[in-house]
């Protein structure tokens, strides 16, 4: 049973990193790609970023560090842009495993979602919103945007995750790891300046 999850977790974590899939449907698609039973139990998504890592780690460390590097930058544009809405950076961006396949997941606080987006459209930028599942299991707005990106040269998806500002202080603050599983602006400056060290 072990080896089989560990199967399943090594072809997900080539389709997080090569197609940039979440790791939900990554882990459905790589059961539906391996010669095992359709029930077989799914890794959690603690060992499915630990194979990303190692995935990264293999075939594209170099790379990869450039793309997240980048990634990044652009994250830090808009937590500036949207100061306003206590900005933090969260997912693959800020864990370190994200790829130019990836998006940016920014989580604002703010007394009022529909300031997010009046703001938006103050600013000229188009955006989807639609409702999902948020960091306490209820359903949040969420406005995706495309964002340029002058150093990958080329559109990445930005989703502004928008919270009632009291739900920062009820949000899960580590993960299954022990890491912050989110970090403000000076946080992600911070990051950008240790791997430019």
């Amino acid at each position: 049973m072990h080896a089989i999850k560990e199967e399943i977790a090594a072809a997900a974590a080539r389709l997080v990193v090569e197609e940039g899939l979440d790791f939900g449907s990554a882990k459905r698609k790589a059961l539906a790609q391996l010669d095992v039973p359709e029930r077989s139990p799914l890794p959690d998504n603690d060992t499915l970023e630990r194979a990303v890592e190692e995935y990264i780690a293999v075939f594209c460390a170099e790379e990869q560090a450039l793309e997240l590097r980048a990634l990044r930058l652009l994250a830090v544009r808009w937590m500036q842009r949207l100061q306003a809405f206590r900005p933090f950076l969260a997912g693959a961006v800020w864990s370190g495993t994200a790829t130019r396949r990836s998006d940016i997941y920014l989580q604002l606080f703010c007394e009022d979602s529909k300031m997010t987006e009046i703001e938006l459209i103050n600013m000229d930028i188009r955006f989807n919103p639609r409702r999902v599942k948020g960091l306490l299991g209820e359903p949040v707005d969420a406005l995706s945007v495309h964002a340029w990106s002058e150093e990958l040269g080329e559109d990445i998806g930005v989703h502004l995750m928008v919270y009632d500002q009291d739900d920062l202080r009820r949000a899960p603050r580590l993960d299954a790891r022990g890491r912050p599983m989110r970090g403000d602006l000076r946080a992600v400056r911070a990051l950008l300046e240790g791997a430019s060290a």
